[in-house]
């Protein structure tokens, strides 16, 4: 069977720091850097990139890629702790670990989370990411991939599919950003991770639904097995397709 085809095998993810540098783990600006730390940390863990109980990167290591002083690292880690969303532990096996778990959806919390959407509102934002992401993909499938880039691509839909409904969402992000990563595009990778940001909540605030993660499952394989086979239109389709499924989620949810 052609490896390219063969997007089944279940193995065990391997860890993400392939998406943490330029997803969120970028050099932040002069100027404000405590804040900036705080919302590349947040951002980490808000996406699921980092889930409960996962351990941050070393000191020195995230200072070194935000590129900030370990005073401001620390900082802000402690402001993180104090918000509840890590803690450090001491010791051999000690660091800075994830504690913040996604909240269950509340009656009323997808209207707060829309009016809380910013500038433009829904519309504004749904379209700001199927832009995003069809480009993406359509821009991955022009691409000649190393054997890294796909096995990497295959190990991330295979996590996809094996995830436990609790943990659907956060695979559902690290897919779509393991395809802007495949451009080799820092800027697209930063842009994709804000759009998906600014709909985090309201996704949050939605039940996962049985039905949807197996729709959504048909759609995945078809953007990887596209962008596997360098088949742009059908790339750009199948995203197209998925995209428009889960906006169409959230208005009717929104009634």
């Amino acid at each position: 069977m052609d490896a390219d085809h063969d997007l089944g095998a279940r193995r065990e993810p391997e860890a993400v720091d392939d998406l943490l540098g330029s997803t969120a783990f970028r050099p932040v600006r002069a100027g404000n850097s405590f804040e900036e730390t705080v919302e590349r940390i947040l951002q980490v863990i808000k996406l699921g990139l980092l889930g409960h109980g996962d351990r941050l990167p070393s000191e020195r290591d995230l200072a070194g890629r935000l590129n900030v002083s370990r005073d401001t690292l620390r900082e802000a880690l402690h402001s993180l702790q104090r918000a509840g969303y890590v803690e450090s532990r001491r010791g051999r096996y000690g660091g800075t670990f994830v504690t913040y778990r996604e909240p269950a959806p509340q009656p009323g919390a997808l209207r707060r989370a829309v009016e809380g959407i910013g500038s433009g509102g829904l519309e504004d934002a749904l379209t700001y990411r199927l832009v995003l992401e069809t480009g993406a993909a359509e821009a991955a499938a022009r691409l000649t991939l190393s054997e890294a880039q796909r096995a990497g691509l295959r190990r991330h839909l295979a996590a996809l599919e094996a995830v436990p409904p609790d943990r659907y969402r956060q695979a559902d992000t690290r897919f779509h950003l393991a395809i802007a990563e495949l451009t080799g595009s820092p800027s697209l990778v930063a842009s994709l991770a804000e759009a998906r940001m600014r709909l985090n909540d309201l996704l949050n605030a939605i039940p996962v639904l049985e039905r949807n993660i197996d729709h959504s499952a048909v759609q995945h394989r078809a953007m990887a097995e596209a962008i596997l086979t360098g088949d742009v239109e059908a790339a750009r389709r199948a995203t197209q397709e998925h995209l428009e499924g889960t906006a169409a989620l959230l208005r009717g949810f929104l009634g």
